[in-house]
C-alpha cells in the first residue's frame, strides 16, 4: 500500500472546517501556513517586556496570536477530552494552579529562573488546554517569561521539534521523564544541566 508522507496527508473535513484560509489542502501547507503565524506571534511576544505573563488571559492571548491567522479556535480552550492533558472541564483551574506555582517558584527563589520556566511549560504541555499546538505555545510560554525577566532563551534542543526525527523523540523521553518526577533530562535537553 503506497502511503503519502506525513507532510502531504490530506486536511480531514473537520479540520478543514476550523482552517481560516481556504486554500491550504495538506499538512505541509498548513505547517507552513503555522510557522509563519507563530514568527508573527514571536515579534508581538518580544516586542515588549509584560507585567502579567503569568495569567490564563496572556497563556490565551499568546495562543490566539501564534494561531489566529490559522485556526478559529486559536486562543480558546479545548472542549474535548485527548488522550493527553488533563479533563477538558478542568483545564481553568489546572492552569492557574501551573501559573501560580511558577509565580511561587519565582517570589521564594524555589529553583533558578531558567528552571522555573522549564517546569512551568513541562506543566503547560501537562494541562493541554488548547486542541492544538500546545508544545509549540508552552515552548514560546517559557522563553517569553525567561524574556520578561530579563534571561535568555532557551533553545529547546537546538533543531525544529515539531516534524519526527531524533530531536523530537529525545523531547518527548524528556517530558516523559518530567512526567514521572525526573526534570533532569529535559533540563539538559534544554542545556541547563
Amino acid at each position: 500500500m503506497n502511503r503519502e508522507p506525513e507532510a502531504a496527508t490530506p486536511l480531514s473535513e473537520d479540520e478543514k472546517d476550523q482552517l481560516i484560509p481556504g486554500h491550504l489542502v495538506n499538512r505541509e501547507q498548513l505547517n507552513e501556513w503555522e510557522q509563519r503565524n507563530i514568527l508573527e506571534a514571536e515579534q508581538w511576544a518580544f516586542s515588549q517586556r509584560r507585567t502579567r505573563v503569568l495569567s490564563a488571559g496572556f497563556v490565551r492571548a499568546l495562543h490566539r496570536r501564534m494561531f489566529d491567522r490559522t485556526w478559529k479556535w486559536a486562543g480558546s480552550f479545548r472542549t474535548t477530552d485527548r488522550n493527553i492533558g488533563v479533563p477538558a472541564h478542568q483545564i481553568p483551574t489546572a492552569l492557574r494552579n501551573s501559573l501560580d506555582d511558577a509565580e511561587h517558584w519565582l517570589e521564594n527563589e524555589v529553583f533558578p529562573i531558567p528552571e522555573v520556566a522549564v517546569r512551568l511549560h513541562h506543566r503547560l504541555v501537562s494541562v493541554h488546554p488548547f486542541p492544538n499546538g500546545n508544545e509549540r505555545h508552552a515552548r514560546l510560554a517559557a522563553d517569553v517569561l525567561l524574556f520578561n525577566l530579563n534571561k535568555s532563551r532557551l533553545d529547546w534542543g537546538g533543531a525544529p521539534l515539531d516534524s519526527s526525527g531524533q530531536k523530537r523523540e529525545e523531547y518527548i523521553r524528556a517530558l516523559q521523564a518530567a512526567d514521572a518526577g525526573d526534570f533532569n533530562p529535559l533540563l539538559q535537553f534544554v542545556g541547563l544541566v
